[in-house]
């Protein structure tokens, strides 16, 4: 056999709300709180009445390149250290209770870390009443005058309310008075506790000027508590302790383990609106603010609390007082309240104090204390956690599911994110230093906060009853009292001496005593007197009735008047309707254009997205254009330098080898003048050898003994020199040519001549025209010149002192300076002349005696060495370099 699944039961769709496009973000406050007396260091600085800005104390990086870091966070406004309760009050939770007098819901809960203050922001002190007492106060200062009798409004177990007439009402009160053990005294007799007498002054009292009048009020206070992730009502009398285990009677565990056994907590539920509600909570009724903070004082005391490292008493649990207030309207005559469910409007203010933040190493808790921590936390970043895809969803487009269920916390205000109401929070700091980390957690979740929407909502719906009916009931009974009085009717009960009056009216009766049974004037007397009665009172009779017809057809005539007024109303409501048409037509007409105007609105955030897109690649790229073109000038000054100094080095290098060329003609043209005068001697020797052996009768010569001495220049004879040319005089050194130095032209220069040069004594001296000598180089000397030159001495290897001339160009700086670029460098150097030259031999048949100053201008080598040459790679100047030493032949 086959057993058919059981189906599951449909879920019931959720009520149709009215849709409200309208968001608004999250209300976030900053309140700073004043520092200790022994707290020295301060992190954070109030900017602005909206901006705060966290200064990363001594010893703490936030960076890893090692620097510190200024962070600053924006928030709806930032109440400063000498900011009062009142002021408070007055921007953050005025308006939700506003809307909550209106038929709208509003969460209001203060976050922060432990120490910073919260709980003194949501309570206060005596004289100092926080955002809960004076929300409270102003409730009652508005409602006052409006509030139903007691029990009037009863609520149910389904988070709704009832409406019951005032008899039902009274049997109420008397059954739960007549349960309590002990008769219990009317709040006005109640005496206050000292902690929260005086919480608010008179001056400082609120009241909400538009409350509606012909609606009747009450209001409903629970106080709930969150420890350890469950949900304990604190105003219950028998609550268990939650830190104890339940034990039996035998004194052993109810479980066998050793699991902490939590106590008996309560539930979250969803009523038919699908708004979340604790179950089985105790919803206390009343009807003045000092019996509603005595309700919160009582289940303040029950709260859990620690003495821990950074705070005294340190909240172990988030605490939630919800006030709901229930109004519904008057009946039509504005006398009693209207008998029907509906037309009940329940709106609710949530006040939550948080539990702060907190490390347990700062803490210095044990045992339970970290499990306590550790549930503190983790709500919190499950709240984080929600806020977080809340944001991400509504920016991003996406459908994350957000987890509320993760946390009791979260999943109690799910309603409020989704739309239910206004959300405000409260962010309390702690300015010193030791909180940095932890503060700058809180001011990252409160920024995230802000950028979450939520919907506003809808007004509640009109009545269709007409407006200031109490007014008018209320004037009307004191409008019929006084006529009553004025008359002399009945007023209030006063029928008995009416009666009385008509009674004493009529004629007296006279004496009835009959004293013989045969008395014949006792009795006829009696029946005249009562036949005359009886006249007098039919014609009262027929006054009255002619009053009555009077009054009959008066009303007649109000009838008339009503039934007429009624046809007017009936027009006027036809013309209201035709108003309300037009209305709506009108309304669907501004749906239209709002939307159409979101619509232009997105495309305008388009227009400036892709408008600042394309600014930022316009500067981007003027910023790239911009370094290009810099880099661009800056390789072409590189190339102008290169090219000018590559064109200095063309230019001596020409010259170099020009000079060298010079020289090596030079040394060529004299080695072959050499050569060609060492061929005319030998011819000469040959052809006199030739001629005197063709002379007759000559002797013969004697024998060779020795060679022959070489003539002198003197002892030749210039008629017999052959054809050949003549070698040039020996007598005039070899001199190349070389060009003229730059530095003698119209350039400018600075001479620098340090005071420790030596005074040598040579020939050549650098004398350098147009200069400006210094004996050391000064920003306002290189100023004025184009050119620059250094004289430096210095020991050579053999021993003697040579003088460098270093040059160098004066290029402008950028930052208006001078800077020096080098360029060569030239040599002046001084040699002795006591090295030993070696003289070409002179050849065979060449005398052996001879001028000893002509046979040494008559070595090639010793010519060519007698010069003034410019060193290799010098550009312009006036060094030279002395090369008067003689070079060693080639074998």
């Amino acid at each position: 056999m086959i057993r058919q699944a059981k189906g599951k039961t449909p879920r019931r769709p959720p009520p149709k709300k009215p849709s409200s496009n309208q968001k608004d973000p999250v209300g976030v406050y900053c309140r700073v709180r004043p520092l200790g007396v022994e707290d020295e260091e301060c992190c954070i600085e109030v900017i602005s009445s909206t901006t705060i800005q966290l200064h990363a104390p001594e010893g703490f990086k936030t960076n890893r390149n090692g620097e510190y870091k200024e962070t600053q966070y924006s928030f709806k406004k930032v109440f400063r250290v000498s900011i009062s309760q009142m002021e408070l009050f007055e921007d953050v939770a005025k308006p939700l209770v506003d809307d909550l007098i209106h038929g709208k819901n509003g969460l209001l809960f203060t976050y922060g870390v432990t120490g910073s203050g919260k709980t003194f922001t949501m309570t206060g002190s005596p004289g100092q009443g926080g955002l809960l007492p004076r929300s409270l106060d102003m409730i009652f200062n508005s409602i006052t005058p409006y509030q139903a009798k007691r029990y009037v409004f009863k609520t149910d177990d389904k988070n709704g309310v009832e409406v019951q007439s005032e008899v039902d009402a009274l049997l109420e009160r008397q059954r739960r008075e007549n349960n309590l053990p002990v008769p219990k005294t009317s709040s006005s007799r109640q005496k206050l506790d000292p902690e929260i007498a005086d919480m608010i002054k008179l001056e400082e009292a609120y009241k909400t000027d538009d409350v509606d009048e012909d609606s009747s009020y009450s209001v409903f206070v629970s106080y709930i508590e969150i420890y350890n992730n469950y949900i304990y009502d604190l105003l219950e009398e028998t609550q268990e302790d939650a830190i104890k285990p339940k034990w039996n009677g035998g004194g052993t565990p109810v479980r066998q383990n050793t699991e902490f056994i939590p106590p008996q907590s309560k539930i979250l539920r969803e009523d038919q609106n699908h708004n979340m509600y604790v179950a089985g909570c105790m919803e206390v009724e009343v009807k003045s603010a000092e019996e509603a903070f005595q309700v919160f004082w009582r289940g303040q005391k029950k709260r859990k609390v620690a003495n821990t490292r950074l705070n005294r008493e340190s909240s172990r649990s988030h605490s939630v007082l919800i006030i709901k207030l229930a109004q519904a309207p008057l009946d039509a005559d504005g006398n009693n309240i209207l008998q029907d469910k509906s037309q009940v409007t329940v709106s609710q203010l949530c006040l939550v104090d948080l539990a702060g933040s907190e490390r347990t190493g700062r803490t210095g808790a044990e045992g339970t204390r970290i499990r306590e921590a550790g549930n503190i936390n983790q709500s919190l970043l499950n709240l984080r956690t929600c806020i977080e895809i809340l944001r991400e969803n509504q920016m991003c487009g996406t459908n994350r599911m957000v987890p509320y269920r993760d946390s009791k916390v979260t999943h109690l205000f799910k309603n409020y994110f989704d739309g239910e109401g206004k959300v405000r929070m409260v962010v309390c700091v702690n300015p010193k230093a030791d909180d940095y980390e932890e503060t700058l957690l809180v001011m990252r979740f409160a920024e995230m906060t802000q950028e979450v929407e939520v919907a506003r909502p809808v007004d509640r719906p009109i009545c269709g009853f007409t407006p200031g009916r109490r007014h008018r009931n209320q004037a009307f009974q004191e409008e019929l009292s006084r006529k009553l009085e004025g008359r002399g009717g009945p007023v209030d009960g006063d029928v008995h001496s009416v009666m009385s009056h008509l009674v004493h009216s009529l004629p007296p009766l006279p004496s009835s005593v009959v004293t013989d049974p045969h008395d014949d004037i006792t009795l006829p007397r009696l029946i005249e007197a009562l036949q005359n009665r009886h006249r007098i009172r039919q014609m009262m009779i027929e006054e009255y009735n002619k009053a009555a017809n009077v009054m009959k057809s008066k009303l007649q005539e109000l009838d008339n008047n009503l039934i007429s007024n009624d046809h007017f109303i009936q027009e006027q409501n036809g013309k209201l309707t035709e108003k309300d048409k037009m209305i709506q037509s009108s309304k669907a007409e501004i749906e239209r254009l709002e939307k159409r105007i979101k619509m232009q609105e997105h495309k305008i955030d388009i227009l400036q997205k892709t408008t600042k897109i394309y600014e930022d690649d316009k500067r981007a790229l003027q910023q790239e254009l911009e370094t290009r073109d810099q880099r661009l000038q800056r390789e072409q000054s590189d190339k102008r330098r290169l090219e000018q100094r590559m064109h200095g080095v063309v230019s001596d290098t020409q010259f170099k080898w020009e000079k060298e060329c010079d020289r090596r003609v030079n040394a060529m043209q004299l080695e072959m003048q050499n050569k060609l005068w060492v061929k005319d001697e030998k011819l000469k020797q040959l052809k006199a050898i030739v001629t005197e052996s063709k002379t007759p009768g000559r002797p013969d010569p004697p024998p060779r003994q020795t060679q022959p001495k070489r003539p002198s220049r003197e002892e030749r004879l210039p008629a017999k020199r052959s054809a050949s040319p003549s070698p040039v005089p020996t007598t005039t050194p070899v001199r190349p040519l070389h060009r003229r130095s730059r530095s003698a032209g119209g350039e400018k220069w600075v001479d620098h001549k340090p005071s420790s040069s030596m005074d040598l004594g040579t020939v050549l001296q650098p004398v350098i025209p147009n200069s400006i000598q210094v004996s050391a180089a000064t920003e306002k000397a290189l100023s004025k010149c184009d050119r620059y030159v250094l004289t430096h001495q210095e020991v050579a290897s053999d021993g003697e002192v040579q003088t460098k001339l270093i040059k160098g160009e004066v290029i402008k700086t950028r930052g208006g300076g001078q800077a020096v670029q080098f360029t060569d460098i030239e040599t002046l150097k001084q040699e002795l002349t006591t090295v030993p030259r070696r003289k070409r031999k002179s050849s065979e048949g060449t005398p052996a005696h001879g001028d000893q100053t002509d046979g040494a201008w008559t070595d090639v080598e010793t010519r060519c060495s007698v010069a003034m040459e410019m060193r290799a790679g010098s550009n312009m100047g006036p060094g030279y370099e002395h090369h008067g030493i003689t070079k060693r032949r080639k074998p």
